[in-house]
């Protein structure tokens, strides 16, 4: 499945930053978006980031990708609110 997932920028560089998510560390390709601040959350789809995200919503988003796969992990009492 292929979705885009929250990163925040640890390391920022004009075409390629160096980006913390649910995955680890990876570089982002930044040229869709431009050079954004350290600290700043993107959603990387395959290796680009695609959108500045507010961090409200990357903590949406990665609550829902982690409900998603407690889900399909067979877990049981899985808060989807």
């Amino acid at each position: 499945m292929c979705i885009g997932v929250p990163v925040q920028i640890v390391e920022s560089g004009e075409f390629m930053s160096l980006c913390r998510g649910l995955n680890g560390d990876e570089q982002v390709n930044m040229m869709l978006i431009g050079q954004q601040p350290v600290g700043s959350w993107v959603l990387n789809f395959l290796g680009s980031a695609r959108e500045v995200l507010s961090e409200e919503d990357a903590q949406n988003i990665n609550k829902a990708i982690e409900g998603l796969s407690a889900i399909m992990n067979g877990e049981q009492n899985v808060d989807i609110e």
